[in-house]
């Protein structure tokens, strides 16, 4: 193995580049709690792993042996990671999709102090959203898509994308990444109407209730009421909120693939 990284050292680390940039960035991966050696140690076996297949044929007068170590090929490895990072960002809006839902219905719920350290996003975020997100990070391992992305995405953009066809196709990337922001508040707001609905009839008819009868003060007593219901309404849609979860992941890992062969020109 390290004579095999030896005699393809500079393919090896602008592969390596990339995949540490993806790792460092990918939810999960990128928790602080993960140690800085396993995700390097990982990067350097998938990049030795995936070096065999990498397309660096427009990078041929740079990776010569005399020109390995010169300030370009060093910004050939940047660009390499920023590919990396935009992958793993690309993957975080679908993650953040879930995350931001808890948060539409948080407040509503009674749970809006309630934040807490969220390792995944590594943001504060209220206690649904950081609930949302593990559910997502749960289905998202279950159903291998891990995998898919290191094996399928990152695979195929060292196949067809580098740096030079990234920069010429940046009104593509910046295009997606804007659509990219736009479904993730769509996604949320599906995610958390049937909640963020239900709250507000409940708040409503509490509203209309305690207007009537001052002495009950139903709105300091609808909390415990709006939490037991809100939990009830998760229970019950959790099914759906699943297969949706699922779509959602499909439709955006796909589209990030298809949006970095259409960078390549492939």
């Amino acid at each position: 193995m390290i004579d095999g990284i030896l005699l393809r050292a500079p393919i090896f680390i602008l592969t390596a580049s990339r995949t540490l940039g993806l790792i460092f960035t990918l939810p999960l991966f990128s928790m602080r709690t993960v140690p800085r050696a396993a995700k390097i140690a990982l990067a350097g076996y998938m990049a030795y792993i995936l070096m065999g297949i990498a397309d660096y044929s427009a990078y041929e007068s740079v990776i010569a042996a005399d020109s390995a170590l010169s300030l370009y090929f060093a910004f050939l490895v940047l660009g390499e990671a920023l590919i990396g990072v935009l992958i793993g960002f690309c993957v975080s809006l679908i993650f953040s999709a879930f995350s931001t839902a808890g948060q539409f219905f948080a407040f509503q719920m009674g749970f809006s102090a309630s934040e807490v350290y969220d390792a995944l996003s590594q943001v504060e975020n209220p206690l649904m959203g950081q609930f949302f997100n593990l559910i997502a990070m749960l289905i998202f391992m279950q159903n291998h898509w891990f995998q898919k992305l290191f094996l399928r995405g990152l695979a195929s953009s060292l196949s067809s994308l580098n740096v030079f066809e990234l920069i010429a196709a940046r009104e593509k990337i910046v295009t997606f990444l804007f659509s990219g922001l736009s479904n993730l508040f769509a996604d949320a707001l599906i995610i958390s109407f049937p909640i963020m609905g239900t709250l507000l009839l409940i708040t409503v008819s509490t509203g209309l209730l305690s207007k009537a009868a001052p002495q009950m003060n139903l709105l300091s007593e609808g909390f415990p009421i709006m939490i037991l219901l809100s939990f009830g309404i998760i229970f019950a849609v959790l099914p759906s909120l699943v297969d949706f979860f699922i779509r959602s992941f499909n439709t955006g890992l796909n589209s990030i693939i298809a949006v970095l062969a259409a960078a390549g020109g492939s």
